[in-house]
């Protein structure tokens, strides 16, 4: 059904919903989660908005604030355990390709323990994108991606808000600014710039800042944005997203495309691991092999679709299940290279264990990649060194993160000296350009974003389990607004998970959405709820079960 049928045909439910309603139980308080405002104030903010216009339909709605490695912890281990959550999909390079969000974040196999935290299941939108990953015509495939963004819309497992404009900053007296990659939908902070950003001086390091904790450093474990700054730095992956957001053969020197499910790529010769031993095919093989194990729930959808893999010599050839379009970027470009002679035993100790490999933290994490694991200090700082026998050995000596709980400090540190790059700024992104235009020494860079800020919905619990109840609570909240007051006009209003940043994959359609508190009312009245005393309640004689 396409977005027009579908459109109607709400429309016609709604003119036919005349029957009287009699009113069911209260709708209890509902939580609504957010990080800080010191280190999250546009979140911090957003939500307060949102809360605002819920209350207004008849909710009694409690803001919890809590940092981020608890927020993370409830959402993703205790998934039927919470009402609505403020998240965030940061700008990875491999999401340029629209499936590693369309598929993993809403299709059915990966809610019991993937991307799908919001637990999501419509059989209609399972179908649709199983298909897109399957055509290889671009074209044909561009529908099918249009088609899936505007079931998205129709049911509002999510209530999107906006792609932000990342807004990042460094000292270009320390730094050669030519040598700074903008990197396509993802912004100068990436790992291009990381490892060509030239220094001019005597000051070799980079050091940036974070205002969240890295909660791992973990090749087998997605555990955040910031703690993937560190992963795509220590690892290697066979492919890595280019500056023009297309793959290009990074651990693999080729590739070649045997026919429409098979793929044989030839290992770049004298790579070697952190430890100083060689990096094998072998190595390449088991790396996949671990990401399609229960050990790995996170990465497994990425490698589902690989039947088998073989080694011959330095050529590795992947044979796929079935032709999937994305593979290059959303598998390839994804899957961190490990060394079986560290993680081999790691998992087959872990295989009789109810923990599986996200659990595991290695004392010093060794990969392959162009940064060298140095230290971490515990809410403070992660020290890597660069891998000057890397085939694309970083200009910088070391990357230092250091953890910033709030904007102020970072502006304050990279304005002393303390900081000589801006990796993010959860204040209001003007103050930064403002300080980049009163000082010679410091550029400010905006990007649109593919990645994107929302609201998760717990679609197992009532009353977000009501496709009805989600469209009301979506429809109350102006996007427009919240673009302007809390991310202070760096922001893209949104209702879709594709970034108007990839052109190609964005469908326009969805962006006419409505908004307002009595639309909001009206969907919620078709659909048999009621008003009593001010307070909300459930359509008909639906119990409340969740009671505080």
């Amino acid at each position: 059904m396409n977005y027009i049928a579908r459109a109607s045909l709400a429309a016609l439910l709604a003119s036919t919903a005349a029957l009287p309603a009699f009113a069911g139980d209260e709708i209890r308080e509902i939580v609504l989660f957010s990080r800080p405002q010191a280190g999250q104030q546009a979140e911090f903010q957003s939500v307060q908005l949102i809360a605002q216009e819920w209350r207004k339909l008849g909710l009694d709605v409690k803001v919890e604030v809590m940092p981020w490695e608890q927020m993370s912890n409830v959402v993703w281990y205790d998934r039927g355990a919470w009402d609505a959550t403020a998240w965030q999909m940061v700008g990875r390079p491999e999401r340029s390709d629209p499936d590693e969000l369309l598929f993993n974040l809403f299709h059915s196999t990966t809610a019991e323990s993937g991307y799908n935290f919001i637990g999501y299941k419509n059989p209609e939108y399972d179908s649709i994108v199983e298909a897109q990953r399957r055509e290889v015509d671009q074209d044909t495939r561009r529908d099918m991606v249009f088609e899936a963004q505007e079931i998205l819309s129709a049911d509002q497992p999510n209530m999107m808000l906006v792609h932000p404009k990342s807004t990042f900053a460094f000292n270009k007296a320390v730094f050669d600014p030519e040598t700074v990659v903008n990197q396509s939908g993802i912004g100068i902070k990436n790992a291009w710039t990381f490892m060509d950003i030239t220094p001019l001086g005597e000051e070799k390091d980079i050091v940036l800042n974070s205002s969240d904790n890295v909660k791992s450093i973990n090749p087998l474990y997605i555990s955040g944005g910031v703690d993937s700054w560190v992963t795509e730095l220590v690892y290697d992956r066979l492919l890595r997203v280019g500056p023009d957001g297309l793959p290009q053969p990074w651990a693999a020197e080729s590739y070649e495309w045997l026919d429409d499910t098979t793929i044989a790529l030839t290992l770049r010769p004298g790579m070697t691991w952190h430890d100083g031993e060689p990096v094998t095919a072998e190595d390449v093989k088991f790396s996949y092999e671990a990401a399609a194990s229960e050990e790995a729930p996170m990465y497994q959808p990425f490698a589902k679709n690989i039947d088998s893999v073989d080694v011959e010599g330095d050529v590795v050839t992947f044979h796929l299940k079935t032709p999937l379009a994305s593979f290059l970027t959303s598998t390839l470009a994804k899957i961190n290279i490990i060394p079986e002679h560290v993680w081999g035993p790691i998992l087959a100790d872990l295989k009789d264990k109810p923990e599986n490999a996200e659990s595991y933290q290695e004392e010093t994490p060794i990969g392959s990649g162009p940064y060298k694991f140095a230290s971490w200090t515990k809410n403070e700082e992660i020290v890597l060194e660069a891998n000057t026998d890397h085939f694309h050995a970083p200009k910088a000596d070391r990357w230092i993160l250091r953890i910033v709980p709030n904007a102020e400090a970072a502006l304050g540190m990279l304005k002393s000296g303390e900081l000589n790059f801006i990796g993010e700024f959860p204040g209001d992104p003007q103050v930064l350009v403002d300080a980049a235009t009163e000082n010679p020494d410091l550029e400010a860079v905006s990007t649109v974003d593919i990645g994107f800020r929302y609201i998760g919905f717990n679609n197992r619990r009532a009353p977000f389990d009501d496709p009805a109840f989600r469209m009301a609570l979506s429809q109350a909240v102006n996007r427009q607004l919240i673009a302007k007051a809390a991310y202070r006009g760096y922001a893209v209003p949104s209702n879709s998970v594709v970034s108007p940043a990839l052109e190609f994959w964005h469908d326009p359609a969805v962006e006419d959405f409505a908004t307002g508190t009595d639309l909001a009312k009206q969907t919620l009245e078709d659909a048999g709820y009621t008003l009593e005393g001010g307070k909300l309640h459930y359509p008909g004689d639906i119990k409340e079960t969740l009671g505080n």
